[in-house]
């Protein structure tokens, strides 16, 4: 029997979806399952007819692997991953490669990069985005880890990969994590994404009382324009679909948001690097507090609103929501990018800024037209700052300010919450702002603690402490400012 090119670990959806689209693309694929009867009920069902080897155990598949092996986990995040891996690793030797295709938390890929350079296994922690069918006909994938692996596995994976101009969307990312991290970017990007997407609806729906056929059409209309990404037409598409009574089926489903903690990591990272990270971090937010749906009930009978009903030109407050929605997606993105440059600065990572953008124009989640305006500022100034400072940023900026402002204040009017959109204009507002009312927090944090403080009139670096309780004296104080 010819052996395989690669192995694969986990036969939920996806994975499967990944053997079929490697099969696709002419690679003979090994499989293996904990649960064995899944890789019968594979061979015998959607890879019926393929030229899959299915195994039954650990050195069965690594038997039916070619030199040098190459073995893809899609499995559970965390000790799953662990545990299949010291299983391989009796069977592998050196010069093998591992290939995590799971949503790992990227600490755990620096690890499992190092651990296991130094038993001559070559690590590969990627990230994989597009969900089902992403995977079944074209991800966006994401690699980092060991870049003695990358020769070994590009092919294969940029052959998957989805193609946006012939341009797989499958690049090196970096070393040990940054693949998997850039991958929870990604989905913290995501979180955001939704979030505004749901603000803008619940804006039209609870705000202006526009029915759910008429909110479709909007969005359908914006999906043609510079909102043109998959979050939009998806939208358009639930929308659309009724339940068996024909009342529309989003009003059905109960308001309570699930997840699976890449956003959390995210905003905790950027927490963890002193990043303002606001957006992603409402959003984060805001289905916790979702999922307080049983109090929010009660809550709901005892709490004022004080809210006034809409009054004015639908047409217009629907222009300001678009703006409002297409500003407030600009920052999550620029905030996104302020993460991943301070994460490239204190791990040492070499991310190309534009390349990441080109990763996610086809396959991924947050796939949109936007990215290649993204691609195209680090192209115009590679050592971009912020994204706000990129000239098309900062007019599409200007040019959407005043509806942004209006929906933002015509949500509080109304007693809307729409916490994305309020936090990035309070963020955008933050960043555009050459003074900021911290000269008062840290005045009250020497009062306090002795903390000390810079002046304006003096250099950076130098720092004083006064006695604000007594005679007011300053007095130049040695001390690091550490709280």
């Amino acid at each position: 029997m010819a052996q395989a090119d690669i192995g694969l670990i986990g036969l939920a959806v996806m994975g499967q979806n990944l053997v079929l689209n490697m099969n696709d693309h002419g690679y003979r694929v090994a499989v293996f399952n904990r649960t064995t009867s899944k890789v019968d009920e594979f061979l015998a069902g959607p890879a019926a007819g393929t030229q899959v080897i299915g195994t039954r155990s650990i050195d069965e598949l690594v038997a039916a692997l070619a030199r040098p092996r190459k073995v893809m986990l899609m499995v559970r995040a965390g000790s799953a991953v662990d545990d299949f891996i010291a299983q391989l690793l009796t069977h592998l030797e050196p010069g093998d490669c591992i290939i995590d295709g799971g949503n790992s938390h990227y600490p755990d890929s620096i690890r499992r990069t190092r651990e296991l350079a130094e038993r001559g296994i070559r690590f590969v922690g990627t990230g994989v985005s597009g969900g089902e069918e992403g995977a079944r006909h074209g991800p966006s994938i994401m690699p980092g880890g060991n870049a003695e692996a990358w020769p070994q596995v590009r092919e294969i994976l940029q052959a998957i990969a989805a193609k946006v101009d012939g341009v797989p969307c499958c690049q090196w990312v970096g070393p040990d994590g940054a693949g998997h991290y850039v991958k929870m970017v990604h989905n913290g990007i995501e979180y955001g994404d939704m979030q505004l997407i749901s603000e803008a609806y619940s804006l039209m729906r609870d705000g202006l009382g526009l029915t759910i056929d008429e909110i479709q059409r909007v969005f359908a209309a914006w999906n043609q324009g510079v909102l043109d990404s998959y979050l939009i037409e998806i939208t358009a598409d639930v929308l659309k679909v009724k339940d068996v009574d024909g009342a529309p089926l989003v009003d059905k489903i109960l308001d309570s948001a699930g997840q699976k903690g890449t956003g959390k990591w995210t905003a905790i990272n950027a927490l963890e690097l002193g990043v303002p990270l606001t957006l992603i971090g409402e959003a984060v937010s805001a289905r916790f507090l979702s999922a307080m749906k049983e109090e929010r009930v009660r809550a709901s009978r005892v709490l004022p609103a004080g809210a006034s009903a809409f009054s004015g030109d639908t047409g217009a407050a629907v222009d300001a929501i678009h703006d409002a929605l297409y500003a407030a997606k600009i920052c999550s993105y620029a905030q996104g990018y302020m993460l991943m440059r301070e994460a490239a600065r204190h791990y040492g990572w070499p991310l190309d800024y534009g390349e990441i953008a080109l990763l996610w124009r086809g396959g991924c989640i947050i796939r949109s037209r936007f990215l290649k305006d993204i691609k195209a500022a680090f192209e115009r100034d590679p050592g971009l700052e912020n994204l706000l400072q990129d000239p098309f940023f900062r007019d599409e900026i200007a040019r959407s300010l005043p509806g942004w402002r209006h929906a933002a204040g015509r949500s509080i009017e109304l007693g809307i919450p729409a916490p994305a959109i309020t936090s990035a204009l309070a963020f955008y507002d933050g960043y555009r702002a050459e003074r900021l009312p911290a000269n008062l927090l840290q005045a009250q944090r020497d009062y306090f603690g002795a903390h000390t403080y810079e002046r304006v009139d003096r250099p950076r670096g130098e720092r004083f402490h006064t006695d604000w309780s007594g005679g007011g004296e300053a007095v130049t104080a040695s001390s690091t400012d550490s709280v």
